[in-house]
């Protein structure tokens, strides 16, 4: 057995692996499989093209361009989960704040819910502008 797994790191010596962006691609792979179930003929084959693909990276010597192709992922990634953060963050407030923009420059304000109308100043630019909160 560790033979056979001497073996193995001896191949996988300088080649790329896996990384985030391959974890991403199985288990897209893995959806297109159980899609496929159904009786879609051609999801299967989209399903064997990423399995080669996945393949192609773990084994790759190109380690330079597999990595800059899981840091484009990374980004992208970041760019979801920072956006969908947001949104949790303006969901969770929407019970206490009304949230307002600037009619001059666009800057978003946070003004407390139940105060009646009240006169907004922006932060940003100091224009004033009348809103019910």
């Amino acid at each position: 057995m560790n033979n056979l797994r001497y073996k193995f790191q001896q191949f996988m010596t300088g080649r790329y692996g896996t990384d985030r962006f391959n974890q991403f691609l199985m288990l897209l792979e893995i959806f297109f499989l159980i899609l496929s179930m159904l009786g879609l003929r051609p999801v299967f084959w989209i399903a064997i093209v990423l399995m080669i693909y996945i393949y192609f990276r773990m084994f790759s010597r190109n380690i330079a361009k597999r990595a800059a192709e899981n840091q484009k992922y990374l980004n992208i990634e970041w760019k979801l989960r920072s956006r969908l953060a947001q949104m949790k963050s303006r969901r969770a407030q929407r019970k206490q704040y009304h949230i307002y923009k600037c009619p001059e420059c666009g800057q978003k304000l946070r003004i407390p819910r139940g105060r009646g109308k009240i006169v907004i100043t922006c932060r940003k630019c100091g224009h004033e502008f009348t809103k019910k909160s």
